[in-house]
């Protein structure tokens, strides 16, 4: 039983780490669809874009990928800023249904984009630290798992601070609450779509990089993240960043778990998260932390 438990600790806390991925990418999602009510079938794709302006900025200019966000995280928000304002707010306008189609074809477009410049074929984010690990006891402790997991505590943090502290993170709150009472208030709408997407847009651009330096990525990578972020989602409960982060923890978990129960198998890694996501939907669909 001691082997057991000694051998089940590696992916436990490589799990726990990962989780820290899948939280800055489903706050994104998450604060979008909470404001909005709008699902970004884009989010994933443009999570990937951020990785590709990483690695631009590596590849032109030599400029470490956490380096990169100090332009990144700016031109992310204001390109943010300007798709909201400018094309997602005129088909808002129309239906729900309309704005989603802008949505998709935007993910095609960043696909496309991704493709030309780039090629299909696979990236990576490779730096001196990215493949390297730490010994804690008996345990080996990989850096970029690490950083996975201290990035999504980041912007965890920095992200309900900002809703909590400021006057516009108090509109954001009060619009996705009651948009209604919101505007009666005097707070305007569409400014707040607009700033709550490029915030969005902001954690794209720090999911872009941890995500590079984590796996590898491709013009097609960005669906298969959008599907984990609903996941967190699901779990963890919308509206609440207790619980996308409890959420995200719980899906890397559940990932490597499955893995590593199953000798390593990619079906039953990707399997069981969305096992859970079914059970928790069965049981408790608001979420464990759902209003």
């Amino acid at each position: 039983m001691e082997d057991f438990l000694i051998e089940l600790a590696p992916p436990l806390i490589r799990g726990i780490l990962l989780g820290g991925l899948y939280v800055v990418i489903a706050l994104g999602l998450s604060l979008v669809f909470g404001v909005m009510k709008l699902i970004n079938v884009a989010h994933g794709d443009l999570v990937i874009l951020g990785s590709y302006f990483a690695y631009a900025a590596m590849g032109w200019l030599g400029i470490d990928p956490f380096l990169s966000l100090v332009v990144g995280v700016p031109l992310f928000f204001a390109f943010g800023f300007f798709v909201q304002k400018f094309i997602i707010n005129r088909t808002f306008r129309i239906s729900l249904d309309a704005a989603l189609i802008a949505c998709f074809g935007i993910s095609v477009v960043v696909q496309s984009l991704c493709q030309v410049i780039w090629t299909p074929f696979s990236r990576s984010l490779t730096t001196p630290y990215q493949l390297r690990s730490f010994a804690v006891g008996e345990l080996t402790i990989s850096v970029r798992y690490l950083l996975d997991f201290i990035g999504g505590l980041a912007v965890m943090i920095a992200l309900r601070e900002f809703l909590r502290r400021t006057y516009l993170g108090k509109a954001i709150s009060a619009a996705s609450q009651n948009e209604p009472v919101a505007e009666r208030m005097g707070i305007n709408p569409n400014r707040v779509y607009s700033f709550a997407f490029a915030i969005a847009m902001a954690c794209a651009a720090v999911a872009g990089v941890l995500q590079g330096l984590t796996f590898y990525f491709s013009p097609v990578s960005g669906p298969p993240f959008l599907i984990i972020s609903f996941g967190v989602i699901i779990i963890g409960g919308l509206g609440s960043m207790a619980g996308t982060f409890i959420g995200g923890m719980i899906f890397g978990l559940t990932q490597t778990l499955g893995a590593h129960l199953s000798g390593g198998s990619m079906m039953v890694q990707m399997l069981a998260p969305y096992l859970l996501v079914f059970v928790v939907l069965s049981v408790r669909p608001q979420g464990i932390f759902g209003r």
